[in-house]
């Protein structure tokens, strides 16, 4: 009942909408060099617009670029900006279309999401990646409950426990919860299962999968919306329940906690559409041509 009534306070703003212009937190990938640092900061400043036109283009092997007048985007290692189909391609550039006197790199989420994948800047295989998804299975934010106090205990159970045993039927899997610190013991089959699922996804759906998870800290939310069992708001929003909790208790400081939440719904709605997107099939680039 509880998080029904912070999902309706939330609607009272209005639904989520992308892109966002709310600060991108930074990725918890750690750049390897300096210098891959000093690059990779830019993504938090602001430049002054450089172009009035946007176009994307066919180039070779099929990729698809994207055109800021008659110059050709390129990554902060230098690189071609290339995206593999038309669908995600025309989603970043409506990133860069809607940009104003000034280029504010923190909401282009899924232009930042592309440098990654493009520029790997870790040097990281899609292996690493799998099992970096699969440790968060074993501090996984719904997994982990409280002891007291009970109307804290009765949130987590009536708003957690639904989303596993969904998602434990649906990939015939057990999770389970616990109090202890240690927190659950995830059985090994459990694992194999996931790390089945997670090889079917390509470097760049592994790229957002991994964004996401980061967001919710919960590799089982993360299949909640990536599977759309979940909305982002509802991901969000469970990702936070103790937080939220406390603020229905307590309260909270006016403003900040909106924007944290915006922010966080942001991101995590561009992690999710980059997913989709780098997998997408003939119906969803119809669909976006048609919307």
């Amino acid at each position: 009942m509880m998080l029904r009534n912070i999902c309706r306070y939330q609607r009272q703003f209005g639904q989520v909408i992308w892109p966002f212009s709310f600060p991108q937190g930074q990725h918890v990938s750690i750049l390897s060099t300096h210098l891959q640092k000093a690059r990779y900061a830019s993504a938090t400043t602001e430049k002054r617009k450089f172009y009035e036109n946007v176009s994307i283009s066919q180039g070779e092997g099929g990729l698809y670029e994207i055109n800021l007048d008659k110059r050709k985007l390129k990554t902060p290692g230098g690189k071609l900006f290339t995206v593999p189909n038309e669908a995600l391609a025309i989603a970043v550039a409506t990133e860069w279309d809607v940009q104003k006197d000034s280029l504010k790199f923190y909401t282009m989420h899924l232009t930042t999401l592309c440098n990654t994948a493009l520029d790997n800047p870790t040097q990281r295989t899609e292996e690493q990646m799998i099992s970096a998804a699969l440790k968060f299975l074993e501090t996984d934010t719904i997994c982990y409950r409280v002891e007291e106090p009970p109307g804290l205990v009765e949130l987590q159970r009536n708003e957690w426990d639904p989303v596993l045993n969904w998602i434990e039927q649906r990939y015939n899997v057990v999770i389970g919860s616990s109090t202890s610190i240690m927190g659950p013991q995830i059985p090994e089959e459990t694992k194999e299962t996931f790390r089945q699922h997670l090889n079917s996804y390509n470097f760049w759906s592994l790229t957002g999968l991994e964004y996401v998870i980061t967001q919710l800290k919960s590799l089982v939310l993360s299949f909640g919306l990536i599977d759309r069992h979940l909305s982002v708001e509802q991901a969000v929003l469970l990702s936070r329940l103790e937080e939220e909790y406390q603020i229905q208790q307590w309260g909270n400081v006016e403003w900040v906690h909106d924007y944290d939440m915006y922010e966080l719904q942001a991101r995590t709605a561009a992690g999710a559409m980059f997913v989709h997107l780098s997998s997408e099939s003939t119906a969803v680039k119809r669909k976006i041509l048609q919307d």
